[in-house]
């Protein structure tokens, strides 16, 4: 199985410092990575270091907790894609899914999807540790009504991580409406070829060389 173009190289450390960033971009270039996944800091700097490769550059929005205000989300989101970014990963607003404010869930993903036009790549962060099954296909369905291309597992911040069975039910949920991103804990190639198998298409992880040298 080629994992290659499946996976967004992913540094999202509060710590991350430009070197790294760096190295983080000449990794992705000469693994032919599908991305590298950075903070909204370093956006522009990873546009920079990857034009003209097949290398793209997302960005979270609403990282790692999803609490901001809609206006502020969008606002990110847009200020991502004019440094570059061809995807941005935003976290849904959990507290609000639980609460069963749906009308908010959707109009806080939109308002991220409005902001960045249709050519640019959603993916919405569900954080599957924190809900049920039955909140996790709420949370799918509500993101998909939203416009989303993608549903995500997990920030990795915020306890628990990809399961083969969450993104199993991520998949049979979205159809083909939307796909599924499996991130948080990935660290090895059998773990991210089962989550290619369970229904995932693309792999977020920071230890992307070692998965892919395996």
């Amino acid at each position: 199985m080629t994992l290659n173009r499946h996976i967004d190289h992913t540094l999202l450390s509060p710590v991350a410092r430009e070197a790294e960033i760096r190295r983080l971009c000449e990794e992705a270039k000469h693994y032919h990575f599908k991305s590298v996944c950075v903070n909204g800091v370093y956006t522009a700097f990873a546009a920079a270091m990857l034009k003209d490769t097949d290398v793209s550059v997302c960005t979270v929005i609403g990282f790692p907790l999803g609490q901001g205000a809609s206006e502020a989300k969008a606002s990110e989101a847009a200020l991502a894609v004019r440094d570059g970014a061809a995807e941005v990963d935003m976290v849904m607003n959990i507290a609000k899914l639980k609460d069963k404010e749906d009308g908010y869930v959707l109009n806080d993903i939109r308002a991220v999807r409005e902001a960045i036009g249709p050519e640019t790549v959603l993916k919405v962060i569900i954080e599957t540790a924190l809900l049920t099954d039955g909140e996790k296909i709420r949370a799918c369905k509500l993101a998909v009504d939203a416009g989303a291309d993608y549903v995500k597992t997990s920030t990795g911040f915020n306890g628990g991580g990809a399961t083969a069975s969450d993104v199993r039910l991520m998949a049979d949920t979205v159809g083909d409406r939307a796909k599924v991103k499996a991130s948080g804990g990935i660290r090895n190639r059998r773990a991210a070829e089962e989550m290619i198998r369970a229904g995932a298409d693309r792999i977020g992880a920071s230890a992307s060389v070692t998965i892919v040298s395996e």
